[in-house]
């Protein structure tokens, strides 16, 4: 039986691939032994066919498995273009707003004692937009909205540059505010993005929550 694998960030600059057909994997706990890439790391997750899994589930012929290290962390939109925050607060507009709550996040000079040059942000495309969107949903269901955007960068994103734009509109302040927070937590947490920080003599790969 074979299966597709996809790394990203990091892991694929380990293995020095991004994908490969792989055989003889019954359940996703077989496929890292396969990869021949030393210990698996720690906060390792799997995804089979853009949905999270546990390592004892079955696989079939076919299924494309994605391994996620850990994330750095309306619209949902992945864009390899310098964002307008504007355009995430017009995609969220409503009659019935009373308030509407963004978020901007932005590239440091200074970081972990380094001089910071700029970031480079990798994502598995098809799983974090998908992902976007749930996260609205489940926004949508906690607090009274109207609209979330979310826009992020990837590539190269230089110092100053946005490289996350999230707009949240409701009824109340209150809901929109702490929606809009709740947003760029669970997106740092969640969301399949890695983010690279590149400094004077090198550079580091940033994990879950960065």
């Amino acid at each position: 039986m074979g299966v597709s694998v996809r790394l990203f960030a990091g892991l694929r600059e380990q293995a020095g691939w991004s994908k490969r057909e792989i055989e003889g994997v019954a359940r996703v706990r077989d496929v890292w032994p396969k990869l021949d890439l030393g210990g698996e790391p720690n906060g390792l997750l799997y995804a089979v066919n853009r949905e999270y899994a546990e390592p004892d589930r079955a696989l079939r012929d076919g299924d494309e498995v994605a391994l996620i290290p850990p994330v750095s962390g309306g619209d949902f939109r992945l864009s390899d273009e310098p964002l307008d925050l504007l355009a995430s607060v017009r995609e969220v507009q409503s009659d019935e707003a009373g308030a509407v709550a963004t978020f901007v996040g932005t590239t440091r000079i200074h970081s972990r004692g380094h001089t910071v040059t700029h970031l480079d942000y990798e994502a598995y495309p098809e799983m974090a937009e998908q992902m976007m969107a749930s996260l609205a949903d489940s926004l949508q269901a906690k607090y009274e909205l109207c609209a979330v955007a979310i826009h992020h960068r990837v590539g190269r994103v230089g110092i100053g540059e946005p490289s996350v734009a999230i707009a949240v509109s409701a009824p109340h302040r209150h809901d929109a505010l702490a929606a809009c927070r709740e947003a760029i937590d669970t997106l740092k947490e969640t969301i399949p993005l890695w983010k690279k920080e590149v400094y004077e003599g090198g550079e580091e790969w940033i994990g879950r929550g960065s």
